[in-house]
């Protein structure tokens, strides 16, 4: 099954709820979460999370901005890529004079048998 969905502009994800879109319902994902993000220049996440199974990946698209994760920091620009593990404590930032975009990708850590080319059969 083939599912597509149209965003628009990444920059105008700002102005829907909480800045965020998740994919998982919209495109019917059965392995996954991920979500297109778009944070105000001067914006902090006003709380701390972690997960109980899921780790974190962040690409980092537009912007500047600080991953507190557990006690220290984390300086990412566009272009940046961090993993985070379920148990780590985090929360995140924006710095720069610019909207922060991001993609997090969030999955049952541990859980990928195969990927690449050892998932893929020609046709």
């Amino acid at each position: 099954m083939t599912k597509t969905i149209e965003l628009g502009k990444l920059h105008n994800i700002v102005n829907i709820e909480n800045g965020k879109v998740f994919l998982k319902d919209k495109l019917e994902l059965s392995g996954c979460e991920i979500s297109i993000n778009c944070a105000p220049k001067g914006f902090k996440l006003p709380f701390c999370h972690k997960h109980i199974q899921n780790e974190e990946i962040y690409i980092v698209i537009k912007g500047e901005g600080i991953f507190t994760v557990d006690n220290g920091q984390i300086f990412v620009k566009e272009g940046s890529c961090i993993k985070i593990s379920p148990s780590s404590k985090r929360t995140f930032e924006t710095t720069g004079d610019e909207d922060f975009q991001f993609i997090c990708v969030q999955v049952k850590e541990n859980s990928l048998e195969q990927c690449g080319l050892a998932d893929a059969e020609l046709c």
